[in-house]
């Protein structure tokens, strides 16, 4: 791995959200972590100021009772009813970007009710430059597609709710 590489990776942690990432490839270990360490007491990133911003958020949007009632009453009453199925995830093995075909003119991999199999390729996920394959791990029907195209992914980030046969 180059250093042009390594400071792509590290420019696409630092604007992902996530504190902590190790790799290991081999001979080759990286680990990038977003906070510091002063005499074993962790000192808060300046990006903990942001969860601040969004406590006032919904404060500003109140003034619309209607929408912000509705919204999450029809969220909590879908998992409840998805849970219900048993439903299995297929999540991201690495950091990386979502897409759900091959090329922007094709058609996605897996839609919304398509039936897929063990080993069927779903989506694929660009990590450095590679797109990767990721291939369904159990047989069942596409109940919820979780990512949009072209989106940054996290490791172990659910992309698929599947229903198994």
């Amino acid at each position: 791995m180059d250093a042009k590489e390594i400071q792509e990776l590290i420019s696409f942690i630092a604007g992902s959200g996530l504190d902590e990432v190790n790799i290991e490839a081999g001979d080759f270990k990286l680990q990038v972590k977003r906070h510091s360490e002063v005499k074993g007491v962790a000192v808060a990133a300046p990006v903990m100021a942001a969860p601040q911003a969004l406590v006032a958020a919904p404060v500003v949007t109140q003034s619309q009772p209607v929408v912000a009632e509705s919204k999450p009453l029809e969220t909590a009453a879908q998992p409840a009813a998805e849970s219900s199925k048993k439903l299995v995830a297929i999540k991201s093995p690495m950091i990386g970007t979502f897409y759900r075909s091959s090329k922007p003119e094709n058609p996605p991999y897996v839609n919304v009710g398509d039936e897929v199999r063990k080993g069927q390729v779903v989506c694929i996920i660009e990590a450095m430059k590679l797109f990767n394959e990721i291939e369904s791990e159990v047989e069942g029907r596409i109940v919820k597609v979780l990512v949009d195209n072209a989106n940054p992914v996290e490791y172990d980030q659910e992309l698929f709710l599947i229903e198994p046969f």
